[in-house]
């Protein structure tokens, strides 16, 4: 093989060295196809419990929700969406948050949770849900952490692929309640920064 040209050699060696750039941002229409990239990523097995089928030809994302988005390089590594009740639920707002799954434990969905209690705050709902299977025994102490209490257990209410059935946890978070002593602990200010 031909000999790369110490140029080329130096720009590579500066590449690994370069910091990743990892960003919180608001959803933009144009980080579409980025988006359903990211979700191709998610292996099928946590796919189980979208509610949707993002890989569909044609799926983009609901414009009633209000979704927020960790970028790294330019790939989507984390997703938030906060879906807002209509009608007498109203008040209640439904999250749903997608890590990578090689990035998860780095404080991605920490993050993103925390900007769904200030984004929830801001839209005026008083009351935060998640489903969560119950088998993910971080990610309920995750919640739980930021204030979510275990409100129900669904048994048996996800089917898998392969035909097996998944108990599902259902958690919530009273904003009014607790959005004082959240305030207090400086999650507010960690999820606008």
């Amino acid at each position: 093989a031909p000999a790369e040209p110490a140029g080329h050699r130096g720009l590579a060696r500066a590449a690994q060295r370069a910091p990743r750039v990892t960003e919180l941002r608001r959803f933009d229409e144009r980080d579409a196809d980025a988006l359903r990239s990211f979700f191709a990523r998610v292996p099928e097995g946590d796919r189980t419990f979208f509610r949707e089928d993002v890989l569909a030809d044609g799926w983009r994302p609901d414009p009633a929700e209000h979704r927020w988005l960790v970028v790294d390089d330019d790939a989507v590594v984390g997703s938030l969406a906060i879906r807002p009740g209509v009608a007498w639920s109203s008040h209640v707002g439904e999250l749903r948050i997608v890590v990578d799954q090689t990035r998860r434990r780095q404080g991605i969905g920490r993050a993103l949770a925390r900007t769904a209690l200030v984004e929830g705050v801001g839209l005026g709902l008083t009351k935060l849900i998640v489903e969560v299977p119950a088998a993910q025994e971080s990610t309920v102490a995750m919640f739980a952490g930021l204030g979510f209490e275990p409100e129900a257990l669904l048994k048996d209410h996800v089917r898998d692929a392969a035909g097996g059935l998944h108990d599902l946890i259902v958690m919530s978070h009273f904003v009014d309640g607790t959005w004082a002593a959240l305030e207090t602990t400086g999650i507010a200010d960690l999820a606008t920064e």
